[in-house]
């Protein structure tokens, strides 16, 4: 009888204001900190509350038996810290029952696994350590955004050790594959732990859906689901946000009572038990290697990254946001720097999507904006007013340079004077070198 793994992602973005062409060169402040704080406040009392208090329920009530994984990104903590640090606090309750493991992920929630390994080893080290910070725990297994995997992201990951990788399991992928089992990744020895999507979105997405053929879902169906997998397949990967208890899907629609009744219903079977992601792949031997050779993810029905690189203004913005690494990290600045990695989220990127997809008004209920074409104007003013503050800061270093530059007095002689020859700027000589001041002609228009 196969295991069963709980994976949770929490995340919310800093969204950009509305920042109109005469906002550039006078307002620095990009992101709309009234909209972000009233938001995670909202989601915090339908969601994050509600729902960390009923899973410390259920892994009391079930003596341990149930357990649960979360990757939470850096911007979500971030926020939550500066405004509603109870939130920290009830993810470290749920912490400290042994029955909860955290994942590792990109701080900023971003695209960087596709654009800069330089940046993205940066953002899953601070990543990691904020974990560390906050719920003691080393990350053992990556999630990266938006479950977003390819086969290189194995060799970007290599160095950090992680015992797993998570990835969607999409059909055209597996082929006559299930999704049931673990795998590894091409090339580089880590286990590959793959999102049972039909079972998932059972609960994320069709669970209020008063036309699908499933409802009305109960726990002792989804349950009979699950044991009827009995003999074909390792583990059950049921991957989802979190906001789907009381933010996706309302309180009203059962879902709360859905969870409270699932683990029991799950645990009737006494072949079947909850594992984290990290005891799953310590458990299971991989059946065979699985290769992705392109990005994968787990939005929209394609499956791919076209959520977030579907259309020329945000291959664009992308592109050009990237564009400013080197420049960015020459000036040393860390407010600079804390800015660029604020504007490389995902979901600043996803509000331009311009295709339809079927699953999208799940994120389109966080969507700031009206249209996608003003995510992209709002976005792209913001990046006209940060590259000339970059260039500003980089033109204030070298200044600086320029003015500490040694300036040595040197001296001629013309008839038998000494005559001083003041302010010629030159580099700092190497100590080992004998000072040499430049040549000049004699009297006679020789030189010495």
């Amino acid at each position: 009888m196969p295991s069963v793994c709980c994976y949770f992602h929490v995340h919310q973005p800093l969204r950009v204001k509305k920042y109109n062409l005469f906002d550039i060169g006078s307002e620095t402040d990009y992101f709309d900190d009234k909209k972000n704080s009233e938001i995670l406040r909202k989601v915090a009392n339908k969601c994050y509350y509600p729902a960390n208090n009923l899973m410390l329920e259920l892994i009391e009530r079930s003596e341990g038996r149930f357990k649960i994984s979360y990757s939470i990104s850096g911007v979500f903590l971030d926020q939550a810290m500066e405004y509603e640090p109870k939130i920290i606090e009830s993810f470290q309750s749920l912490a400290r029952t042994g029955c909860v493991e955290f994942l590792s992920e990109t701080y900023y929630h971003s695209l960087a696994s596709l654009y800069s390994e330089e940046e993205f080893f940066e953002q899953v080290l601070d990543h990691m350590l904020l974990i560390g910070r906050l719920f003691e725990q080393v990350p053992q297994v990556f999630r990266n955004t938006e479950l977003v995997y390819f086969d290189y992201l194995a060799h970007l990951i290599r160095k950090f050790h992680f015992k797993a990788v998570l990835a969607e399991g999409w059909d055209a992928i597996l082929g006559w594959r299930s999704p049931n089992f673990v795998y590894e990744t091409q090339g580089f020895p880590v286990k590959l732990l793959l999102k049972n999507y039909r079972l998932s979105d059972d609960i994320a997405f069709r669970f209020s859906n008063k036309d699908w053929k499933g409802w009305p879902l109960t726990a002792d169906k989804f349950a009979n689901w699950v044991h009827s997998i009995n003999g074909s397949g390792q583990a059950i990967n049921l991957f989802m946000d979190y906001e789907t208890f009381g933010e996706h899907q309302w309180e009203d629609t059962g879902i709360f009572s859905f969870m409270r009744h699932l683990p029991e219903a799950i645990l009737k079977h006494p072949d079947t038990d909850f594992v984290t992601v990290s005891e799953e792949a310590d458990r299971y031997r991989s059946v065979g290697t699985l290769s992705m050779p392109h990005p994968v993810s787990w939005a929209d029905t394609e499956r791919d990254i076209s959520a977030w690189l579907g259309n020329d203004m945000q291959k664009g913005a992308l592109r050009a946001l990237y564009d400013l690494e080197e420049r960015i990290k020459e000036t040393k600045d860390l407010d600079l720097l804390k800015t660029w990695r604020q504007l490389q989220t995902s979901d600043h990127f996803y509000y331009m999507c311009t295709k339809w997809f079927s699953d999208g008004d799940v994120h389109k209920y966080f969507n700031a904006y009206e249209r996608p074409h003003d995510a992209y104007i709002y976005f792209t003013n913001v990046l006209v007013d940060f590259v000339s503050r970059v260039d500003d800061r980089i033109a204030e270093i070298c200044a600086l340079q320029a003015s500490e530059m040694p300036k040595i007095d040197f001296e001629a002689q013309i008839d038998n004077l000494r005559l001083p020859m003041p302010g010629i700027e030159m580099p700092i000589p190497a100590v080992d070198l004998p000072l040499v001041g430049p040549k000049l002609p004699d009297i006679n228009g020789k030189m010495q």
